[in-house]
């Protein structure tokens, strides 16, 4: 069976403009041109549309779809497998923020106690699942599975009060990094105070440390704008240049 643009467009449920763009970008080529210029979709490119969206709807990029999908060794049925546990673990995560707010509701009527604990439980899980989504990539290739993982372990367990110092420690050294860059030497002792606040906020999540690995982490700060991003937009231009040049000096002691 073949389809214009736009029947496979109303088929999906999304526009015909989104179906040109992935043409554009080249992850979903109509399958011909018929006489009067109209695009023509198969078989192939409905299941390659679904494949798509289902990516989509886990909130991967456009580029990181184009290279799945363009890689030679990409397999169907091995990527609706990964979609399928991929969901499994969103509706998991979806179903335990649910439970944390019936559980806040009850506890606010008077029907039944929650922990502090409790009140925590998801919410941690919600942000694991954001940096993941942001982050996950470059840091599970530079640091290992193994790592990671004990890393998230760690920070889901964080107590109420462990969470609320590791934030206070986080603004702590936004605040000090701005007053420290004013000094413009990255091994003076006020730099060296942040790198050393750093050192400490790294050990709510990292089950142990190492110099090798906090100058690693520095690195990356300056070499992925989306890590560079964050201290630059919190603090100034440059703050995470000046962050990474005192902790590359810290870890080097």
């Amino acid at each position: 069976m073949e389809y214009t643009i736009q029947k496979l467009a109303h088929l999906a449920g999304v526009s015909t403009r989104t179906l040109r763009y992935y043409d554009e970008v080249g992850i979903l080529k109509p399958a011909r041109i018929n006489s009067s210029g109209y695009r023509i979709y198969s078989q192939k490119e409905v299941d390659r549309l679904q494949q798509i969206l289902f990516y989509r709807a886990l909130e991967v990029g456009i580029d990181e779809i184009k290279q799945l999908l363009l890689n030679p060794s990409y397999d169907e049925l091995d990527a609706l497998n990964d979609h399928y546990q991929k969901l499994l673990e969103k509706r998991a995560q979806i179903d335990l923020l649910i439970h944390n707010v019936q559980s806040t509701i009850a506890m606010k009527k008077g029907e039944k106690p929650m922990t502090n604990k409790e009140k925590f439980q998801g919410l941690k899980q919600q942000l694991i699942k954001e940096n993941e989504q942001k982050y996950g990539k470059e840091i599970r290739e530079k640091y290992g599975d193994e790592k990671i993982n004990r890393s998230n372990k760690q920070f889901a367990n964080l107590s109420e009060e462990e969470f609320n110092q590791m934030n206070e420690l986080g603004q702590q050294i936004l605040e000090k990094l701005a007053i420290a860059m004013k000094t413009n030497n990255p091994q003076g002792e006020l730099a060296q105070e942040v790198a050393k606040l750093h050192h400490q906020w790294l050990g709510y999540t990292w089950p142990s440390y190492s110099r090798e690995a906090h100058a690693g982490l520095a690195q990356m700060y300056v070499s992925d704008e989306r890590f560079t991003a964050y201290y630059d937009d919190a603090v100034e231009t440059g703050a995470t240049q000046f962050l990474c040049d005192a902790i590359l000096y810290y870890t080097s002691k």
